[in-house]
């Protein structure tokens, strides 16, 4: 009888059974991915109910304020001369005719728009299951709240809802053929082509889809339907422009102004603002690791038009910061995006695919990546600056209340200290359309800024307001003394206006001539 060779193993059915300690570390490996995307989502949950009673406050009251003129009858562009995009100012509309104008508005709505993104998210999930979107979900919805009280409702946060819906409708059109792939790319590019007119940045994500759509099998009906997609919402928006008339103007301001010159404007090192901003270097890191872990989950054959997907639109996201140049951590928004997508999708691969190692470390990244949002998040939830900014608004509402009352008008010199917060809260009417007084003080030189000079003074002229505020902190530089750079502004002051307080930050001027004749703008500087 031939009994083998006596170093040969042992047949299949007589290997040793695995060992307890073999057996309980597979149990970990599987429990633990799913344990931490329930410790996120807890935490998400914790924090977003921790913030409901978030004010107001920073950018959005600028753009409420917009929105407020544009109800009663203004002209966008043409009456209120402001650098974003037609799809922001409809949104604070939105908010204004449906919620109301108060902070628990802003709140309901800031909230609606994080709910739908995480539904986008939901959508472009990669398998069936929901642990990969769930994780997604709450790393954004932590990395959102982490921020603060002044992140909320930012543009660039208002882009991730559709950017979210455009990534699934891509995700399924890479997944299906014929008329029902076309479909979903016709989906994916309204979406983009809606976010486009809250930021026009969204349109550098278009390559990814035009590149989707020449891989088909009609590529000229796909690209024929991309383009389709891109440019349908315009039709509504551009038809609003032109029937409120501001059509003109905002091509005007894109052409002469917003391209060549406001672009350039405030920019900064982004390597230095990530690293000493309150970004959050560590979350940030977490979710770079988990989104270069989930790549590694996603790298086979069957996950390859995925991966490729998720990686343009991660792409997309950091070109979209880098681009804007100005290193403000909401600019960020579409990068967190795509990383937290990226490796939600291989956490799906990986408990998919049985992958216990790719899965324990994408676990242990998302727990130590939701436990630095978390310990941020809790420090900002009611921010110093934030308080002493809200207090400031207080008062120089108090002020300006007898000044709107008796009819007359307010000129704030200001960019987001809260001069326009307190026009807002007091329902004051600017003399003339500008909201801020940066235009006025960069290439002072260029034909378009010595227009909008003449046209200031030209309106503080023909509609001399009751109060002037000028507000200490000048943007991107500059303080009380930038005034001196508009000497024709100065001299109009001076002529008809005497300081009668001075506040926190704030100067405030009222008709009369300056004490002892001296310049008012120059007075107790």
């Amino acid at each position: 009888m031939h009994h083998g060779h006596p170093l040969a193993p042992p047949p299949a059915s007589f290997a040793p059974a695995p060992s307890a300690a073999a057996r309980a570390a597979d149990r970990v490996a599987r429990a633990a991915p799913r344990a931490a995307v329930a410790l996120a989502v807890l935490a998400a949950g914790r924090l977003l109910w921790l913030s409901r009673g978030w004010p107001l406050v920073h950018d959005a009251p600028l753009l409420h304020y917009v929105a407020e003129e544009l109800r009663r009858g203004a002209a966008p562009y043409r009456d209120v001369f402001d650098m974003n995009f037609p799809g922001v100012y409809l949104a604070h509309w939105l908010v204004l005719a449906t919620l109301g104008p108060g902070d628990a508005a802003f709140r309901l709505f800031d909230l609606t728009v994080l709910a739908v993104t995480a539904g986008g998210l939901f959508a472009a999930r990669a398998t069936l299951s929901p642990w990969g979107a769930a994780a997604a979900g709450a790393l954004f919805a932590l990395h959102h709240v982490a921020g603060g009280p002044w992140l909320a409702g930012q543009r660039d946060f208002l882009l991730c809802a559709p950017l979210a819906w455009a990534l699934a409708g891509a995700l399924a059109a890479g997944r299906t053929a014929g008329l029902a792939r076309h479909r979903r790319l016709a989906a994916a590019a309204v979406a983009l082509g809606v976010g486009a007119w809250l930021k026009p940045h969204a349109l550098v994500a278009a390559p990814g889809l035009l590149a989707l759509a020449w891989r088909d099998a009609r590529p000229g009906r796909a690209l024929g339907v991309v383009g389709a997609g891109l440019a349908a919402p315009a039709l509504p928006v551009v038809g609003w422009l032109a029937a409120r008339g501001g059509l003109g103007t905002f091509l005007d301001l894109v052409v002469g102004y917003l391209v060549p010159l406001y672009s350039r404007l405030g920019r900064s090192s982004l390597v230095s603002a990530v690293a000493t901003r309150d970004f959050g270097v560590a979350a940030l890191a977490g979710m770079c690791l988990w989104s270069a872990l989930g790549t590694a989950a996603l790298l086979s054959p069957a996950r390859r038009g995925a991966l490729g997907t998720l990686g343009a639109g991660v792409g997309y996201g950091l070109v979209h910061f880098a681009i804007q140049g100005r290193g403000w951590e909401y600019h960020l928004y579409p990068a967190v995006l795509f990383l937290v997508a990226l490796g939600g999708a291989g956490l799906d691969a990986a408990l998919a695919d049985r992958r216990r190692a790719i899965g324990l470390a994408l676990a242990l990244v998302l727990a130590g990546t939701a436990g630095a949002l978390w310990t941020k998040g809790h420090r900002n939830l009611d921010p110093e600056w934030i308080r002493l900014k809200l207090a400031r608004v207080a008062r120089l509402t108090a002020t300006l209340r007898p000044v709107v009352a008796a009819g007359a008008a307010v000129q704030v010199l200001d960019t987001a200290e809260g001069g326009i917060h307190a026009l807002l809260r007091t329902g004051a009417r600017q003399p003339t359309r500008f909201l801020y007084d940066f235009p006025f003080y960069h290439d002072v030189d260029h034909p378009y800024v010595q227009r909008l000079r003449g046209e200031l003074l030209a309106g503080l002229r023909a509609r001399p307001p009751g109060a002037v505020v000028l507000f200490e902190t000048g943007w991107p530089t500059g303080g009380y003394e930038r005034l001196d750079g508009f000497p024709a502004l100065a001299r109009w002051l001076a002529a008809g206006y005497r300081l009668t307080e001075e506040g926190d930050g704030y100067r405030v001027y009222r008709p009369g001539p300056g004490p002892g004749g001296a310049p008012a703008a120059a007075s107790r500087r």
